[in-house]
């Protein structure tokens, strides 16, 4: 039951506010205190939906007490009543975040219209803070093939990276070594963004010969080359209200990141063997693991382009940096791999975990859940220590 404080050091008068507003305001506790440092330490203890409080009390006053209980907890809703009422010392409270000022001798009417009227605005309040929570939990529902699994500082620091820059629709190049968990950053950030129910287009440059990347990325019309039977939309086009991944960016080669960057520029695209040049509203995120000032350097890349996907930097550390992680990808593999077999969840044992976060993983998680599965396929239940050994060269 949710509890309203009443701070006054009267007891005459708590005592008739507490029958009358019980008697109008149901299904709430009533608590007296009976000077302020009493109901400082009340709202210490617990939190009240709202406060009643008399301003010229023993101890502390009624304007301390909504001073310090606001900077202890800002969301309280404060109803003020004085018999030394004056106009200054109504809005100084008002300032200072009181929701209410009701002057002696109170006016029953006024004062149950003013409790109700501020109870209904902590519960809508509150409805609204809970609707904000569900929101944001919503948005973070990854796919369980793009979770991100683990309560390291360097985990941590990269989650409050997404939900610092998820809601912008601000580049972001994600940085690090392959099989490091890059990909998950990626669809991490568009889950969590306004572009959540626009299409997340994923390209990997790398797999795509040189010759065909224009193509991939712009589309092309039909007969603008040897093999284009008809005509094609390119991946910026399907992205359109979403989001479009670049992975393995330090490996297109430097005919396509000029068009990469007009299009970044202009947010138009053109199709190879097109004069046509089509609009698209695309958040560009982009990931490498080659060291792209090296890269720059080396003239392999163009300067201009690494400063317009980079406007946000994340990097995604080895496993090697956060082995405090692998029980829980252990586990977290583990019941996929169940779930995808149709089999029960096979477990490891503490040695096991303990010699796995032994190895140097230099395949990082993509490495790490390929070890699980030949465990799980080769090893018992438990799955020993024994079993790492004897399946699992390092």
């Amino acid at each position: 039951m949710q509890k309203i404080l009443i701070v006054e050091d009267e007891k005459a008068i708590s005592g008739v506010l507490q029958s009358i507003l019980s008697d109008e305001i149901k299904d709430y506790e009533f608590i007296i205190a009976e000077d302020g440092l009493e109901g400082y330490k009340n709202i210490e203890k617990e939190d009240f939906a709202l406060v009643i409080s008399d301003i010229k009390m023993p101890k502390l006053s009624g304007t301390e007490l909504l001073k310090q209980a606001l900077q202890l907890k800002p969301d309280t809703t404060f109803v003020m009543i004085s018999g030394h009422a004056d106009i200054d010392m109504a809005v100084d409270c008002l300032k200072e975040g009181a929701y209410d000022f009701i002057s002696k001798p109170i006016d029953i009417n006024r004062l149950i219209t003013s409790v109700k009227n501020a109870l209904n605005k902590e519960k809508l309040a509150s409805e609204n803070k809970h609707l904000q929570t569900e929101n944001k939990t919503l948005k973070k529902k990854v796919n369980k093939k793009y979770q991100m699994v683990g309560e390291s500082p360097a985990l941590k620091k990269i989650q409050d990276m997404i939900d610092k820059v998820a809601s912008s629709d601000a580049r972001v190049l994600i940085t690090g070594p392959n099989g490091a968990g890059k990909e998950l950053v990626a669809h991490a950030i568009h889950a969590q963004s306004d572009r959540s129910k626009g299409p997340m287009i994923e390209v990997n440059c790398a797999a795509i010969p040189s010759e065909l990347i224009e193509s991939e990325l712009f589309g092309h019309v039909k007969g603008s080359f040897t093999g284009a039977i008809k005509d094609k939309q390119g991946k910026f086009e399907l992205a359109n209200n979403g989001t479009i991944f670049l992975d393995e960016i330090g490996d297109m080669s430097l005919v396509a990141q000029a068009k990469v960057l007009r299009a970044l520029q202009e947010s138009k695209v053109s199709p190879v063997g097109s004069d046509k040049e089509i609009k698209v509203d695309v958040r560009v995120l982009a990931a490498t693991n080659k060291n792209m000032q090296a890269e720059i350097e080396a003239g392999r890349f163009r300067e201009d382009l690494y400063h317009r996907l980079s406007v946000i930097e994340i990097y995604v550390p080895p496993l090697e940096e956060r082995k405090e992680d692998i029980q829980m990808l252990v586990e977290h593999f583990a019941k996929i791999i169940a779930d995808e077999q149709g089999n029960a969840t096979k477990v490891f044992d503490p040695e096991a975990i303990k010699s796995l976060q032994n190895f140097n993983w230099t395949g990082n998680i993509r490495e790490l859940r390929n070890i699980v599965e030949r465990l799980i396929i080769l090893g018992g239940n438990p799955v020993s220590a024994e079993d790492v050994a004897a399946f699992v060269r390092k």
